[in-house]
């Protein structure tokens, strides 16, 4: 899966900070990866092999 630092990924589940948020923004990519709740700020690593299984959905920033 081809995923670079600046996407956003929507997980299947949301984060639980309460606000029902499933869009993360991506920070690092490696064997984990890092990534960011898009509303609430939480910062969180998560394996690859994790993540990859629970995105449904890339959104591009094509800049």
């Amino acid at each position: 899966m081809d995923i670079r630092v600046g996407d956003m990924i929507e997980m299947k589940k949301p984060h639980p900070c309460g606000k029902n948020s499933k869009q993360f923004d991506v920070l690092r990519v490696g064997m984990d990866f890092k990534i960011k709740c898009a509303v609430c700020g939480h910062e969180l690593m998560i394996p690859r092999a994790r993540a990859e299984k629970n995105i449904r959905k890339v959104i591009r920033n094509e800049n």
